[in-house]
């Protein structure tokens, strides 16, 4: 039995946005060319995106040159070699976990790398430079080369470091703002920050041990690298990467709060970030505070704990994410957008994986990437509608809103019959919920 269409919910203007649109584009493909060209309007050089992203480009490899040029002078050939290719092998591990994180709504690609770059690159360099210059002056201040290495690693370094990578969630954060909607979204990116920058790390303590053992002559599990090694990669991986995700967490709960809550938007990314140079000063200082064991005292008491309390945050997050879709898109698919059983294949991961796979098989890999972006769209579309509710909806809401409506439009003939094949195959389908009001326009409607 075929389903009713849907009556319209507000009355329709005389021309479409859509409809508009493409008689105003329909006239200008009518202008002629040299016309056309006196008419559009000229950007600013350095507003134009090829430039922005060139700069971009130009100074992370700038900074990593530079930066892999000075953990080189300080380990050696070799045991740079032996550094890079022992710190690499946490990297895809993180970096897997902190993007299955984020699969309910996946943050675009182009910020995760950025984000890693500026990590290994760009705040190793701000560090590393920082850090010698800061220890210099004190032991120069002091007289006291050792309170001064000492002083450096317990108080600068963590506010040097914690400061340097918070950078690039704050550069995020503001220019890409579309993609930074929640606290899942700031732990991935500072995840993803952190990693960069504990990789750059453990090539210069790796290799750093590499050339003590080569001096010294040692050997096998019992040498410098070896418990190096143990320590920094198999013991502690995650540790810089849960430094900065306290300060992820502090810009996500900050995405989230409402747009007339400025104070509260200002203060807990700097909460965060104060969290995160606490935690690293507290890791770094273990053996002057706890003695010989301090080390283990940390991180048995502290470390693990608040990692296990952070993953749990993180999934249950994850989880809310998706009630929120649950929620939301039920008032699209009775205004007519969706189908009846989206909302429900929607708010389920396993779900959302069915349907991918049914539309592969079905009719191909690009069927299969277009319900990918089908479940992509429908979610930013809910979590719009949810800052909505909660008073941090944008000026450019209707926009927006319009613009996801739009893309799903396009891909319904794949991604309905695939999502609704999966709500069933999940047992997810049930009764349809009541009418809910919808107070937007469809313009494909007749």
């Amino acid at each position: 039995m075929s389903e009713p269409s849907p009556q319209p919910l507000a009355p329709r203007p005389a021309i479409p946005v859509y409809e508009h649109q493409q008689q105003l584009g329909e006239l200008w493909a009518a202008v002629p060319e040299p016309a056309r060209r006196r008419y559009r309007p000229r950007r600013a050089f350095w507003r134009r995106r090829a430039v922005r992203v060139a700069a971009v480009i130009t100074v992370l490899a700038l900074c990593a040159l530079v930066i892999l040029a000075l953990v080189r002078d300080q380990t050696g050939t070799q045991g740079f070699l032996v550094g890079l290719g022992l710190a690499v092998l946490p990297v895809p591990l993180l970096i897997t976990a902190f993007r299955w994180l984020d699969r309910v709504e996946p943050g675009p690609w182009r910020n995760l790398l950025f984000a890693l770059a500026w990590g290994a690159f760009a705040a190793a360099l701000v560090a590393i430079i920082a850090n010698s210059f800061a220890t210099e002056w004190i032991a120069t201040a002091t007289a006291d080369p050792a309170g001064a290495e000492s002083l450096g690693a317990t108080v600068i370094a963590p506010v040097v470091e914690e400061s340097a990578k918070a950078a690039a969630i704050l550069l995020i954060f503001l220019f890409r703002r579309r993609a930074f909607t929640g606290l899942v979204d700031g732990v991935v990116i500072a995840g993803f920050t952190a990693t960069g920058f504990a990789f750059t790390e453990n090539i210069l303590y790796l290799g750093s041990a590499f050339g003590e053992d080569q001096h010294l002559g040692n050997s096998g599990l019992a040498s410098v690298t070896a418990a190096t090694f143990f320590v920094r990669v198999v013991m502690s991986p995650f540790a810089h990467p849960l430094f900065t995700v306290l300060t992820g967490i502090g810009f996500g709960l900050a995405a989230m709060a409402a747009r007339r809550q400025r104070i509260r938007r200002f203060v807990l990314p700097l909460l965060g970030l104060a969290l995160a140079m606490g935690l690293h000063a507290l890791w770094n200082g273990s053996g002057a505070l706890f003695g010989p064991y301090g080390f283990y005292v940390v991180y048995g008491v502290f470390m693990v704990p608040l990692f296990a309390l952070l993953t749990w945050l993180v999934i249950w997050s994850r989880q809310r994410e998706l009630r929120t879709v649950g929620s939301e898109l039920p008032a699209y698919a009775a205004a007519g957008w969706l189908t009846p059983a989206a909302p429900l294949a929607l708010s389920s991961m396993r779900a959302r994986t069915m349907a991918r796979n049914f539309a592969g098989r079905t009719y191909g890999p690009q069927a299969a990437r277009s319900v990918g972006e089908y479940e992509a769209f429908a979610t930013s579309l809910a979590f719009l509608r949810h800052r909505a509710h909660r008073g941090a909806v944008a000026p450019d809401f209707i926009e927006r809103e319009q613009e996801l409506l739009h893309h799903l439009w396009q891909r319904r003939e794949i991604a309905g019959p695939a999502l609704t094949y999966a709500a069933r195959a999940t047992g997810r389908v049930r009764v349809p919920p009541p009418y809910i009001d919808y107070d937007g326009y469809n313009p494909y409607r007749q």
